[in-house]
């Protein structure tokens, strides 16, 4: 390549090498995740806030609730938890390749997850748990509750402690971060040789749609009838079949970038299938609403249409972030940094201000909205506060500040 300037000369070496190309754009920052990161809490947050004026059972709700909500949000249900286990499996891939090996990948999955998820138990979740156990009729203030009662074990007034609330999602993230850095541990370089293996099998046709959304279904439909569907970390089987697969998806993709040619070929297909499950997960929430059961079979069909949803979505947004979003903007760094207090303090900042101002009547849509901006303001200035004290911030979420 003589007499090439090295701009010319380094695109050429790309064009001739593919693994080194392929190499280079695994190391690269991808933005679209990150906007899809940012997008995808966001929406949690709209998502909790028409919790309290939804039919569904949840930890505080308005005097009436709307069903016209109904159809909405059981399209948002089956994909919003999917896609942030893909994009934290994407994310750790960027994180492992980073970082030492896989005990220096666990070492910084500890520090970063488990500190905020201790401060969250530690002085967040009080305040929603204070307000669960007040609405069966609980006679002291915050202060003596979370002095006195919070740190029991077992029930106490209706509700089971201790509880991690929102944050069972920081406790499995961490739980399937461990897990993979054992894996990584105990495999090394055999596993991530497996992983592009697999990747470049997936890669043929349209395996990448229908082997995924049938290993799902099949896992989901297993259980089904012979686990219960419960919370808990040792025993939320059911979750655990759907997410650590997705999680580790997301890991395999963000190492192989054959698979994007694969999603952008898959997209408008899974799209169709979301937009069919989508549709039949929302005339059975309609035809069998609130706590009623629907038969065996309708069950099957329902839990079937919301992974296939799931997968489809993934694929469908994942396209999206790729082709759409993949680029640099001022706003995307602070957003994305945080991502992690919002997630933290949103969920007791809504059920918090419903508690005091439900009593107040102030109608559906002053109320949503006076939700909304309060819990984006409790955010922001826990987030603001946070960002200046160098000792607050690891504590919920944020990096160590550089010396």
């Amino acid at each position: 390549m003589r007499g090439l300037d090295p701009v010319t000369e380094a695109i050429a070496t790309l064009r001739h090498d593919p693994k080194l190309a392929a190499s280079m754009k695994a190391s690269q920052r991808h933005y679209g995740m990150d906007w899809l990161r940012i997008a995808a809490f966001a929406l949690l947050i709209v998502y909790h806030v028409g919790m309290v004026f939804a039919p569904w059972d949840w930890v505080i709700h308005t005097p009436r609730s709307y069903a016209v909500l109904v159809p909405p949000m059981a399209l948002l249900t089956p994909w919003r938890l999917p896609l942030l286990f893909a994009v934290s499996g994407y994310a750790s891939r960027k994180l492992y390749d980073r970082s030492g090996g896989a005990g220096d990948f666990g070492q910084s999955r500890a520090k970063r997850l488990l500190i905020p998820l201790a401060f969250g138990m530690a002085a967040i979740v009080p305040l929603e748990m204070w307000v669960r156990v007040m609405e069966t009729g609980y006679p002291q203030g915050y202060l003596h509750f979370w002095a006195v009662d919070y740190w029991r074990s077992g029930d106490f007034y209706g509700r089971e402690f201790p509880s991690w609330e929102h944050l069972w999602f920081v406790a499995y993230l961490a739980t399937y971060s461990f897990v993979l850095a054992g894996v990584l541990a105990l495999g090394g370089g055999r596993v991530i040789e497996a992983m592009r293996r697999g990747a470049a099998w997936l890669a043929v046709d349209n395996r990448l749609l229908w082997v995924p959304t049938a290993a799902l279904v099949v896992m989901r439909l297993g259980l089904l009838f012979v686990v219960p569907e419960r919370q808990g970390l040792v025993r939320d089987w059911t979750s655990h079949v759907q997410f650590f697969p997705i999680f580790i998806g997301g890991f395999v993709l963000a190492g192989a970038p054959q698979l994007w040619p694969a999603i952008h070929r898959a997209w408008k297909a899974g799209l169709a299938i979301a937009a069919l499950a989508g549709a039949c997960i929302v005339a059975i929430e309609l035809t069998w609403p609130g706590t009623a059961v629907p038969p065996h079979a309708v069950m099957a069909l329902d839990r079937a249409c919301r992974v296939a949803m799931g997968w489809g979505m993934i694929l469908t947004l994942f396209h999206v972030a790729e082709t759409h979003w993949n680029r640099d903007h001022k706003w995307r760094k602070p957003l994305a940094e945080a991502v992690f207090p919002f997630y933290i303090v949103h969920h007791p900042a809504i059920v918090l201000i419903a508690w005091y101002t439900l009593p107040l009547d102030l109608g559906p849509f002053t109320e949503f909205a006076l939700l909304l901006g309060g819990t984006l303001a409790a955010c922001l200035a826990v987030y603001w506060i946070g960002g200046r004290i160098g000792w607050f911030r690891p504590l919920i979420g944020l990096s160590a500040r550089k010396a």
